[in-house]
């Protein structure tokens, strides 16, 4: 009988709270809001969801390069991610991601900005779907996909969350 593949993950402190990320052999597959113990239902049902048989398995130092560069981000060292991806979702969710991935640190696009930006001017609450879907925020920048009136809006990790990235990045000042 042939073994399972492993996902495996790791967790990191951050300044907006723990992060649990997780890899394949491929790439990373997972970021999220969360110790593993928080985090656990929501991965199980994203690898049920996903039609995923795997094992899981902590190895912080398959995880070092990706735990590296996020801290690099969160001291400003690093504006861009230089990590393999296994991204599991719809064509249409990962054309949105791609086109949000290209979003410059520093800058935002709002959902109608990236739906015309794909060809698809009528699916604005689609790509706010596809960004809710995104299983490796902060790598694919969805923090920078705000409302047409400039309006926090939608973020799976929180919207405090989402105002501390992009204050980060100098895209915002503090907001009252």
């Amino acid at each position: 009988m042939s073994k399972r593949p492993y996902i495996y993950f790791a967790e990191m402190t951050s300044p907006i709270g723990l992060l649990t990320i997780g890899t394949t052999e491929k790439g990373i597959c997972f970021i999220e809001f969360g110790s593993i113990k928080k985090t656990c239902s929501s991965i199980d049902n994203w690898l049920k969801k996903k039609l995923l048989n795997v094992e899981l398995e902590e190895n912080d130092e398959k995880l070092q390069p990706a735990m590296e560069q996020l801290a690099e981000y969160f001291r400003k060292e690093r504006t861009q991610f230089d990590l393999p991806l296994d991204l599991l979702g719809t064509k249409f969710q990962t054309m949105v991601w791609s086109r949000v991935k290209e979003i410059p640190y520093g800058s935002t696009k709002s959902y109608k900005q990236i739906a015309l930006e794909i060809g698809a001017p009528k699916a604005v609450r689609a790509i706010g779907g596809a960004n809710n879907q995104n299983p490796v925020p902060i790598i694919i920048p969805c923090h920078r996909v705000i409302g047409s009136n400039g309006a926090m809006v939608g973020y799976g990790g929180g919207l405090d969350k989402k105002e501390y990235l992009l204050m980060l990045e100098g895209s915002i000042e503090k907001i009252s």
